[in-house]
């Protein structure tokens, strides 16, 4: 058995100050299998990854590769030891091109006093072309999330690697990008490549991975077969605790209820054309469609955050089209950031400065200083309604999981009282209990009469949380899918246009 084992994690542990990350964590990886790690976040998935990719020293314990004994003391060695890593968070330079950013490692290893640019540019869309139709030439910094994490993979596919470290890989990825990956790692698996596979979606866990080892707290809980396990053991070994339902009961009366936000002939010139839908009091609506298609920049449209060039946004009649950001809020339109990290949070600043971002005047006093006693008042009754975990409302957000990070970008927009929120993969990165969560939260808040949108590229979570869905395609709504209709066909039918539904068409 010990010659069939490609890695070895024994009794591992590691601790941030008085915070216990791991505690004697063991785990073991099989050639060429793909084996899933799962858990909440806060769990210590990213630190034991961070462990086996050199990024952190363990205080204990001991890793073995094919048997070996080995220090990795450094993402460098971890490479040099045949170890690659797909991070969730993107690590891009955004102000080079596609193909630099893929071949950045072999770049700093040649002795060439120049680059090869030609055949860089051509490496590059050869591996991209297995994945998805991006421009190897364009600035990474112009690419989607969505583009860039394809780029992240790709860039991972060019090591030569016999374990790969995927983590929450397909979470900003469409269905149709997703199974080219899953192509690609059933292809690495054949070859005997071993393959760790994080993520918070169960049916890519059950469909794609051999074992799963499940974490909690910074320990170990087991190593199971897959085909011995379901995915409710799995969350209920993962939360320790059963949960009731991810998806919260739908409210019947949305369809009767009068129309809150229209959205007339919205249009960018170029990357959607006369989009117009309505939005009802208390009503979800899902938009779905896949990468490239125009979701979030309708979305940006909508409330004055990107270009517009016509159409207008009407609130219970009202024009509400506004020119900037101030004026969406002033209105009580908000926008939840697809990036948390990077456009959605401060995440150096404070929970409590973070609620407050959107509007200070409301925790200012009258010489224009925030007042620090009401700015914490509002964080905490936010925080307590949305079940935030802090060890305070000082803490840096930095220092909360993703989860929970999630709900603080929830309490920010929730600070002005918004009457239409739009959602951008409100779930993104998030795990099982936390995505509980905020589906609770926004069945909640549509229960009060708040008009939501939900951007998802997971179609589970659209037909799931929502109560009718728009679909876009190349710019422009193509569909919508209701009640039995709203199935994960339908959806994609609309979306690629290869398929035909014979429910209404816009």
């Amino acid at each position: 058995m010990q010659e069939a084992l490609s890695l070895e994690v024994r009794g591992v542990s590691k601790a941030y100050g008085a915070i216990q990350a791991l505690s004697d964590v063991s785990f073991s990886l099989r050639k060429g299998e793909v084996h899933a790690i799962a858990g909440e976040n806060g769990a210590g998935k990213s630190t034991l990854m961070n462990i086996i990719d050199g990024i952190v020293r363990p205080d204990r314990g001991d890793i073995l590769l094919g048997g070996v004994k080995v220090v990795i003391s450094s993402p460098e060695r971890a490479q040099a030891l045949g170890i690659g890593f797909v991070h969730q968070e993107i690590a891009l330079c955004g102000d080079i091109s596609v193909s630099e950013n893929i071949f950045m490692a072999a770049t700093n290893r040649r002795r060439a006093l120049f680059m090869n640019f030609a055949e860089i540019r051509d490496k590059a869309r050869a591996v991209l072309a297995t994945l998805g139709d991006i421009d190897p030439d364009l600035l990474v910094g112009d690419l989607s999330i969505s583009e860039q994490q394809i780029v992240e993979i790709a860039k991972a596919l060019t090591l030569d690697c016999s374990i790969l470290i995927l983590d929450e890989p397909t979470a900003a990825l469409t269905e149709r990008e997703a199974a080219k990956l899953f192509a690609i790692m059933a292809g690495l698996k054949r070859q005997g490549i071993s393959i760790i596979y994080i993520s918070h979606r169960m049916a890519e866990i059950f469909a794609h991975c051999d074992r799963v080892t499940v974490l909690r707290d910074g320990r170990f809980v087991c190593t199971e077969e897959i085909a011995d396990m379901t995915p409710q053991t799995v969350v209920a070994r993962m939360v320790g605790r059963h949960l009731d339902a991810l998806y919260p009961a739908k409210n019947p009366g949305s369809a009767e209820a009068g129309v809150l936000m229209s959205v007339e002939g919205l249009g960018d010139g170029q990357r959607f054309h006369e989009v117009s839908f309505a939005l009802r009091r208390g009503e979800i609506l899902g938009v779905a469609g896949l990468i490239g298609a125009g979701r979030t920049e309708i979305a940006l449209g909508i409330c004055g955050l990107g270009p517009r060039t016509s159409g207008r946004v009407l609130l219970d009649g009202d024009d509400v089209t506004p020119d900037g950001y101030h004026e969406s809020i002033a209105n009580g339109i908000v926008y939840l950031s697809e990036d948390r990290k990077g456009t959605g949070l401060f995440l150096d600043l404070p929970i409590a400065a973070n609620v407050s971002a959107l509007d200070v005047d409301q925790v200012s006093t009258a010489y224009g200083f925030i007042d620090r006693a009401a700015e914490l008042r509002q964080a905490g009754g936010l925080a307590d309604s949305l079940r935030l975990k802090r060890s305070g409302l000082d803490a840096a957000v930095s220092s909360l999981s993703g989860g929970n990070q999630q709900k603080v970008a929830i309490a920010k927009m929730l600070s002005v009282a918004p009457r239409v929120i739009l959602l951008d993969e409100p779930t993104r990165g998030v795990d099982v209990g936390a995505k509980a969560d905020i589906h609770r939260i926004l069945r909640d808040l549509a229960a009060k009469g708040t008009g939501i949108v939900a951007i998802s590229s997971e179609l589970p979570e659209l037909i799931g949380l929502c109560d009718r869905v728009v679909v876009i395609r190349e710019g422009r709504l193509v569909g919508e899918v209701a009640g039995e209709d709203m199935t994960e066909e339908n959806i994609l039918g609309l979306a690629s246009g290869l398929a035909p539904f014979p429910g209404r068409r816009i």
